[in-house]
């Protein structure tokens, strides 16, 4: 009998015992977890097809542009990093396409939606995101009804028809001097909107109406119009409505030999309009909210930005970008992505955007916004003046722009 396996376990026992004395040394601290990533859905609507794709697009890729700087800067609300999706759609400027588009995006349950870019699809479009609970901020959508139904969820971050159809009407009876006017419309609820303003207007300031004429936002051919037009011998021919019909109009004129003034709204000061009018453009004025995009605070910083990734602004882009900017500041603020608990920081927003000072009135109407007033001056738009407007909220009266700052890493 051996005794060899007992020795062995006696050493193996002494060496646990004579380790008793020692403390365990203490675990290792486990590196904090990042904060979990979630997608938060914002909807774009504008006309992607059709002749009004160009200014569609023109504000979706405004809005792209906010999110792709938004999504740079790794912004965590409620906890959770956040990746912002922008679901773009096609309302084609036509009201009930934008009816069924906008539910389109409550069923996909985004938290807030830019757009729609006209009025006349805006407006319906509206009290499907207010029943639902959704927070709605127009870029470009004018007409005074939209922000007059109650609905405390819809915005807009330019100035509306009322401001610059009066802006309109005076200018066309005081500067212009024009004593007869004829006003057509397209019978959208933007060109009707605006040229019952400018009509107020003009006639309040000595004007007197000769002709007050109807298209539509598809037709191409206006002579029979403007014949009846040119036989009432105006001195001014107003257009409510777009540059896809304004261009061709003004070519019509020139073929027609009426030499009467032409005068748009913003729906007409495009490059778009220059190209469809060719040489019968020059001399032509036209209005549109907000400043020369070279006099906005930030207008020279975001003209480099987008133009580099999506060519030539069209007209609303800088409002587009302003107003996805403007949404997100208030989920900010808010801590939150949820319409109802963001919106009362968005009702009370006071900051400085690309386009100007950003703050609303009770109805979700931009306070103070300008109108500036243009002139094709041998083949370009120049600016001529700009009224209303105010200062800048004094809390961003030092920031000139949103140029984004990315997270410390990712700076180049």
């Amino acid at each position: 009998m051996t005794r060899k396996p007992l020795i062995g376990m006696g050493l193996v026992l002494a060496g646990i015992l004579s380790g008793c004395g020692q403390e365990a040394p203490p675990p290792k601290a486990e590196a904090p977890k990042p904060p979990a990533e979630v997608v938060v859905r914002i909807g774009q609507v504008s006309p992607l097809t059709g002749p009004q794709a160009h200014l569609g697009k023109d504000n979706d890729n405004g809005a792209r542009l906010a999110i792709e700087e938004l999504n740079a800067k790794g912004l965590v609300i409620g906890g959770a990093k956040v990746k912002f999706e922008l679901l773009s759609e096609d309302d084609q400027a036509d009201p009930k396409t934008g009816t069924i588009v906008a539910q389109k995006l409550v069923d996909a349950k985004v938290a807030g939606v830019i757009g729609h870019l006209n009025s006349g699809t805006t407006i319906p479009a509206s009290k499907i995101y207010h029943d639902a609970g959704i927070v709605q901020v127009s870029p470009s959508a004018t007409n005074p009804k939209y922000t007059q139904q109650g609905y405390k969820g819809a915005f807009r971050v330019m100035a509306n028809d009322v401001q610059q159809g009066k802006a309109l009407g005076e200018y066309a009876a005081g500067k212009l001097r024009a004593k007869k006017v004829a006003i057509i419309d397209d019978r959208t609820a933007y060109g009707q909107g605006l040229a019952d303003e400018f009509e107020k207007a003009a006639k309040a300031a000595g004007a007197a109406v000769v002709a007050r004429e109807y298209t539509n936002d598809k037709a191409t051919d206006f002579r029979s119009i403007l014949t009846n037009v040119k036989g009432k011998r105006p001195d001014l021919v107003f257009y409510g409505g777009m540059d896809a019909q304004a261009g061709p109009m003004v070519a019509q004129m020139k073929s027609l030999g009426i030499k009467a003034q032409f005068l748009g709204g913003d729906g007409a000061q495009s490059q778009e309009f220059l190209k469809l009018a060719g040489p019968a453009a020059e001399d032509v004025v036209a209005s549109s909210p907000g400043l020369p995009l070279d006099k906005m605070p930030g207008g020279k910083d975001f003209t480099d930005r987008f133009t580099a990734k999506y060519g030539q602004i069209q007209i609303y882009a800088p409002y587009a970008y302003d107003a996805t900017m403007t949404l997100v500041e208030a989920m900010v603020k808010a801590d939150s992505t949820d319409p109802a608990k963001y919106l009362p920081e968005l009702a009370r927003t006071s900051r400085q955007g690309v386009s100007g000072p950003i703050a609303f009135d009770g109805n979700g109407d931009l306070r103070n916004g300008p109108i500036t007033l243009y002139a094709v001056k041998q083949g370009k738009w120049e600016a001529l003046e700009t009224v209303g407007g105010g200062a800048a909220a004094p809390e961003q009266a030092a920031a000139a722009t949103d140029k984004p700052t990315a997270p410390a890493a990712e700076k180049k």
